[in-house]
């Protein structure tokens, strides 16, 4: 039996090709976007892994501290400490801003943490050079996707630090780097005022009366004092004794401490539920337009391949080829194109998605449901050129 759809291809197979790799990078394009939803939800279960928390202590009423602002008060640790199966608790604050190195500048996530080894909530797990923090002041520890290295300065609001340590995978639900500084730094550069501000400030508290009792000397230079200091963290994270779950710590914490208390598969849901949603929308938005987009470059090529062999259709069907054996042939045709368009494509999303400045994780059962979805459009795409096909009447074969 003559193979149609084996003998168009040769004959045509330069359109054919062609066609494949248009389809392909189309492909490639859509598992490139699953595999972007699919690094957000990786980069939000490394940003809670590499906290080193139970349970995440913010202010009541949030949804604090990765999706919302979060304010406690940095003496609150004390309290959540001594509590009934707590390990440890830690101070901790976020906050994403441009760090500036020399005339170059990168966004990361600068989190404050208490200066020490890595045992502490907070602190990064692991160094890949250098050391921890261990002073109060001027120290930072960065992740290598931030570009610095050892020993470089780099700025955080007015103040520098020179890089002791760097670590890697540490990074913030949106996949910005990580830089570490000791909390003191971090709650005065979430906070701090430009000169001009600050001199407002002091005139306008100088002038106020309340603050200039004749009986309390140095009540003004107190208050001035007092509103430089930042006494506010984003979170305490806490760490749960062994033999203890994090819900039968969380319990008394809400009740007598009047915080709100997240356990790790609550923030999980927090981070991956709530904060990517409008993204993973927006992903799922793309993934429908590039499956239409790429139905239609099928049924188009096939379309067009069918219409460019109609004598040869009138041909078989008037030497009695049955319409179940042309309507196979074209199919055939199609899935072969999707087969092709599968394989570059996903050549083509493994080869271009480690450039992406973001985390791309490229999964197999994607990659499966990929291949199904593609084989299945190309399928439909083909039922119009079949339908074509199916119409031609054999004595045109014959015909003047």
């Amino acid at each position: 039996m003559i193979s149609l759809a084996g003998r168009d291809i040769l004959q045509s197979w330069g359109k054919f090709v062609f066609t494949g790799v248009g389809l392909g990078l189309l492909i490639g394009a859509t598992l490139t976007m699953a595999g972007v939803y699919r690094g957000m939800v990786e980069d939000a279960r490394v940003l809670l892994d590499n906290s080193g928390a139970d349970l995440w202590v913010v202010q009541q009423g949030t949804l604090g501290p990765y999706a919302e602002s979060s304010s406690l008060y940095d003496d609150t640790w004390r309290g959540i400490v001594a509590m009934p199966g707590v390990e440890r608790a830690a101070n901790v604050t976020y906050l994403t801003m441009q760090v500036a190195r020399g005339e170059r500048d990168v966004r990361a996530m600068v989190v404050g943490v208490v200066p020490g080894g890595p045992g502490e909530p907070g602190q990064p797990g692991f160094l890949v050079a250098g050391r921890h923090i261990t002073r109060s002041h001027y120290e930072a520890v960065a992740d290598v996707a931030t570009g610095f290295a050892l020993g470089d300065e780099i700025r955080v609001r007015r103040n520098l630090y020179r890089v002791v340590g760097l670590t890697r995978r540490m990074v913030s639900s949106g996949g910005d780097p990580m830089v570490f500084v000791p909390l003191k730094d971090a709650q005065e550069a979430q906070f701090l005022k430009d000169n001009d501000a600050i001199v407002r400030q002091r005139r306008r508290t100088a002038q106020n009366p309340a603050f200039a009792r004749p009986g309390v000397p140095g009540l003004l230079d107190a208050v001035i004092a007092s509103q430089a200091v930042n006494p506010f963290v984003n979170a305490v994270l806490v760490r749960v004794a062994p033999g203890h779950s994090p819900e039968e710590v969380a319990a008394p914490i809400r009740r007598w401490k009047r915080l709100q208390v997240y356990t790790r598969a609550q923030m999980e849901e927090i981070l991956i539920a709530k904060l990517t949603a409008t993204s993973s929308r927006q992903i799922g938005m793309f993934l429908v337009i590039l499956a239409i987009v790429s139905a239609a470059i099928v049924a188009f090529i096939i379309y067009t391949l069918t219409m460019g062999k109609l004598r040869e259709i009138a041909v078989l069907k008037l030497i009695g080829t049955r319409n179940t054996t042309i309507a196979s042939m074209i199919l055939q045709q199609a899935l072969g194109l999707g087969v092709i368009g599968f394989l570059v494509g996903k050549v083509a999303a493994t080869l271009w998605a480690p450039f992406f400045p973001k985390n791309v994780v490229l999964e197999t059962g994607d990659a499966a449901r990929a291949i199904v979805a593609v084989l299945a459009i190309c399928a439909l795409a083909s039922v119009m050129a079949i339908r074509a096909a199916l119409k031609v009447d054999p004595a045109e074969a014959v015909g003047g």
